[in-house]
């Protein structure tokens, strides 16, 4: 959780060099999805540090750059929801429970859900997780350190063991073979 202009401003940076742009500045007519995570990140910052009537006044603006831009880009994720390190890879049908926890250096491609069942029964998913095109994680489960889940795949139970890559619906571990390929990208 984004605390001070400190963390705001290393959630910023590894979510960037995650995304793998050297760029300093966004481009003024590409790079919607940075856009989209800087928004996010600013929105969290003035979410959990403003006080004063002409903060809120600064939350609102964040809060409507992040609602513009994950409506043109097809992206629901709530504030506070995904740790640092976050990598869309495609924009356009990503949903994110409000309620659900995502450690570090996620990265998440389109069509991928993840939702609660009843509720506040969101999954919780650990540091360096890769969701595949497509994937589905639903329900009160967890998925551990370093997972892949494959393209499809819909997850209702917990991924306990670290490092494996799980597919199929309903999802089941299918390799624990160098699954830490897909999400170690710039480290």
């Amino acid at each position: 959780m984004i605390r001070n202009k400190k963390d705001l401003k290393q959630y910023l940076k590894q979510d960037k060099q995650q995304l793998g742009i050297t760029r300093k500045y966004p481009r003024p007519f590409t790079d919607e999805i940075w856009k989209y995570e800087i928004a996010l990140r600013k929105y969290e910052y003035w979410l959990n540090t403003s006080k004063s009537k002409a903060k809120k006044l600064i939350l609102q603006f964040y809060k409507l750059r992040w609602h513009i831009l994950g409506v043109k880009l097809g992206i629901s994720i709530g504030p506070n929801v995904c740790d640092k390190g976050l990598s869309i890879a495609h924009f356009n049908c990503i949903n994110i429970n409000q309620c659900a926890v995502i450690g570090e250096n996620c990265r998440i491609h389109e069509g991928v859900t993840i939702g609660a069942s009843g509720g506040s029964d969101a999954p919780i998913i650990g540091n360096d997780v890769f969701l595949a095109s497509g994937c589905k994680v639903m329900g009160k489960v967890k998925i551990a350190d370093g997972c892949v889940i494959g393209a499809n795949a819909v997850v209702v139970k917990s991924v306990e063991e670290k490092g494996v890559t799980v597919g199929g619906v309903p999802a089941k571990i299918i390799s624990k073979n160098n699954s830490d390929k897909f999400i170690y990208w710039y480290k």
